[in-house]
This record gives C-alpha cells, structure tokens and sequence, in this order.
C-alpha cells in the first residue's frame, strides 16, 4: 500500500495547528492551505482507507438523523418519519 497520501496529510495537519495558534491574517491562508492538502490527501489514500471513511459518515450521520427525529418528537409530539 502506498503511503504517499500521509505526506499531504502530515502538512494539513501542521497547517492546521499554525491555524489555530496564530492570530494573523496568515492563519486564514494557513486555514485554506490545510484545507486543500487534507482534500488532496484524502483522494490520494487507498480505496480501503476512504471506504472505512465513508463507512463511519454513514454510521455517524446515522445516528444524528435519529438524535435530531428523537429532539422532534420531544418538542412537538408527533410521530417520527418513517424511511422507506
């Protein structure tokens, strides 16, 4: 498996933490840079490692959506939807 997707990750990540500790104007840039490198990362890992991604926002989403149904039906009374 090639690795060659940590090294853009490695560089969002770095972006990232300047990002959060600076103040300046460069952080906005720092905030893109780190952006656009964790995109390209992601379309350079293996199929294996964005399938498991995909798996867990599915899993995630999920669970939100019947957080968010749970909430709606506290507050107004009503059934939840039904998915077909």
């Amino acid at each position: 498996m090639a690795l060659f997707f940590l090294i853009p990750l490695c560089t969002a990540l770095a972006t990232g933490y300047l990002f959060k500790k600076s103040t300046d104007e460069i952080a906005y840039l720092a905030g893109v840079f780190a952006a656009i490198s964790l995109i390209f990362s992601l379309v350079l890992a293996p199929w294996q490692i964005q399938f498991g991604l995909l798996i867990i926002v599915f899993l995630i989403t999920n669970k939100l959506l019947q957080e968010n149904d749970s909430k709606e039906t506290q507050v107004t009374g009503k059934a939840p939807r039904e998915t077909k």
